[in-house]
């Protein structure tokens, strides 16, 4: 008479019945591609986005400054989209919004566009803003970082470093070769924008960390 064992036909059953991990194995190849897909599409969206969104910013009504060079909100524009969009995908957008404009779409400001546009003083400006907002993204990447209450100080860094580093070097040297002027004629010329470079860089700081509280994926950005 044999042994009856209860456990025998559980163990049995666990040895054929296929793990969860298993049974998913032939479905879970093909789940990368359209996950793939949906980033791709999300990046793109994205980067359209904030590409239209500079557009608008460097269309609204410019302050006058006595110069070659008007205030506008183009800058406030760039360092967001860095700030917001990571390094990579705030540098398409801002190349994305340069090409449209040399193409001759206005979306410069003064609702201007094509090529001519590289012949005025402000176009150090216009050519250093890609840069900018990779510089701004990739300090950001590291501000995100920080904690809570220093968030927002830490993208203020960044923005700040963004326009110190690229915006205005650049910015200043085409405006001096531009206009004939002396290297302390055009530092001089180019400092009339950093008190207003400090105000939309703390406004870029403020929005950029209430958009990474409101929209958490945004802090994969890249």
């Amino acid at each position: 008479m044999s042994e009856h064992r209860p456990d025998a036909a559980p163990a049995a059953d666990a040895a054929v019945a296929p793990s969860p991990a298993a049974a998913h194995v032939a479905p879970g190849a093909s789940a990368p591609a359209p996950v793939a897909r949906a980033s791709v599409a999300t990046d793109v969206a994205l980067v359209a986005t904030f590409a239209a969104f500079v557009a608008v910013c460097a269309v609204l009504p410019a302050i006058p400054t006595g110069g070659a060079v008007p205030i506008t909100l183009q800058t406030f524009g760039v360092v967001l989209t860095g700030l917001v969009l990571g390094p990579r995908r705030g540098a398409l957008a801002l190349l994305l919004y340069v090409a449209v404009g040399l193409a001759g779409v206005p979306v410069f400001s003064g609702a201007v566009g094509g090529l001519g546009v590289l012949a005025s003083p402000s176009a150090g400006y216009l050519l250093a803003f890609p840069a900018a907002a990779a510089i701004a993204g990739g300090f950001g990447l590291l501000a995100r970082r920080a904690p809570g209450r220093w968030r927002v100080p830490a993208l203020f860094g960044a923005a700040t470093a963004a326009s110190l580093l690229v915006v205005h070097p650049l910015g200043i040297a085409v405006l001096g070769w531009r206009l004939g002027l002396s290297a302390s004629e055009a530092v001089a010329a180019g400092a009339v924008f950093l008190p207003g470079d400090v105000i939309k860089n703390a406004l870029a700081a403020v929005v950029a960390a209430a958009a990474l509280r409101a929209f958490p994926d945004l802090l994969r950005g890249r």
